[in-house]
């Protein structure tokens, strides 16, 4: 699962670096407006985790939790495709494209390793050390999450 997770956020990202503005402007959704869509989904998740609400995902029939909710939009949710549409677009020259992708590369390497030995790494840091991260996680994410919302009704003002 971790895998599967691991490879459909890749994908996701990967399609939306090379052609996520066309992307966007097929669908007349602006950066700006995802990012406040993806600032708020990310304040929700957020709010989840400091207050201890977020739920297991669950298995539906015929639904494989790696790729939804997982593989996105959790791993690969609007965050992180505003993220790399933007990181794409500000990279100067080669060696700027290639700081991007081995970001990107990089990033769902972690992501499968902390996924793959989440088991481990539960037994070793317990279950007061799984709510400290929680909560830190929330925390940090959440401050994220206004950031984006911010910088996304900044671009909204500017643009008008």
């Amino acid at each position: 699962m971790a895998w599967q997770a691991a490879t459909v956020a890749f994908s996701v990202i990967t399609l939306f670096s090379i052609c996520g503005q066309q992307i966007l402007d097929y669908l007349h959704v602006s950066v700006p407006a995802l990012m406040v869509a993806g600032g708020l989904l990310l304040l929700l998740i957020a709010l989840d985790l400091l207050t201890g609400k977020s739920e297991e995902p669950t298995q539906t029939k015929d639904v494989n939790v790696a790729l939804v909710p997982l593989g996105m939009p959790l791993l690969a949710g609007p965050g992180a495709i505003v993220s790399v549409i933007l990181a794409v677009q500000h990279a100067d020259g080669f060696g700027g494209q290639l700081s991007v992708w081995s970001a990107i590369v990089a990033m769902h390497v972690a992501l499968w390793l902390v996924m793959r030995y989440s088991l481990l790494i539960i037994r070793v840091i317990k279950d007061g050390g799984v709510v400290l991260v929680t909560r830190l996680a929330g925390m940090m994410l959440s401050a994220s999450a206004v950031q984006q919302i911010a910088n996304g009704i900044t671009q909204f003002i500017q643009a008008a």
